[in-house]
């Protein structure tokens, strides 16, 4: 029996700016497709390119350094909320006269009450974890962000004001920013271009307006049952 591979014959190109949506079925390679971007996993065939250097031969701590990824369970490492956004500031030399600023602006964007900041993680629910997760990306202002189903904790309302305030981000700092989301409304609402994959194969590529989202949910809704009956 041949090698089975979470993704096959992938080939994409991703510019300064982009906002893209990655949707598929359980099992498509979503998350998978994210590991590879930030080198929790590297490929077993090609290449992956940062600007036209080979990812591999950057350093991983500086690469994870300048490409965050927020999975949907994170941990703050027995920090305090307030300690896990200035570590990485603090790696970055930045001085405290802008940790601290930069920190009260980002907790009043995402509506994170300063109460929390003395929080530490056994203190806080799945979906405030979450929320801090993407604060703690979002503070070191990166030049790309990963975000592997960053509402599934959160109710409707966070969800909506955060794909709100990744837009603004990316638009002012030219953040690329690659997010996995189950929930087709956000997707749609925050990105600019979107990803379907399906059994590890890229099946669309293309700009968000030019997308038949009900369709699409059709597809993927036929593609999770499809997948349920093989797995019976």
């Amino acid at each position: 029996m041949g090698a089975q591979y979470l993704l096959q014959d992938l080939s994409l190109e991703i510019f300064r700016g982009d906002r893209i949506a990655i949707v598929g079925p359980s099992g498509a390679g979503k998350t998978s497709l994210l590991r590879l971007l930030n080198r929790l996993s590297d490929p077993f065939q090609g290449t992956i390119y940062l600007e036209g250097q080979d990812i591999r031969r950057i350093p991983v701590t500086q690469f994870r350094q300048s490409i965050p990824l927020v999975l949907q369970e994170s941990k703050l490492l027995g920090m305090t909320v307030e300690e896990a956004l200035s570590y990485p500031l603090i790696l970055r030399h930045l001085p405290r006269s802008t940790i601290q600023p930069r920190i009260r602006d980002c907790l009043e964007q995402l509506r994170i009450p300063s109460e929390w900041l003395e929080r530490t993680e056994a203190q806080l629910s799945v979906g405030q974890r979450q929320l801090v997760a993407i604060a703690r990306a979002l503070v070191i202002q990166p030049p790309i962000l990963l975000l592997d189903e960053p509402t599934s904790s959160l109710d409707a309302g966070r969800g909506d004001n955060l794909m709100e305030i990744l837009r603004t981000f990316s638009q002012t700092h030219q953040t690329t920013i690659l997010m996995v989301n189950h929930q087709l409304n956000l997707a749609e609402q925050f990105s600019d271009r979107l990803l379907y994959l399906q059994q590890g194969k890229l099946l669309q590529d293309q700009a968000t307006c030019d997308t038949n989202w009900a369709q699409l949910h059709q597809t993927l809704l036929q593609a999770e049952k499809q997948a349920a009956q093989e797995w019976e």
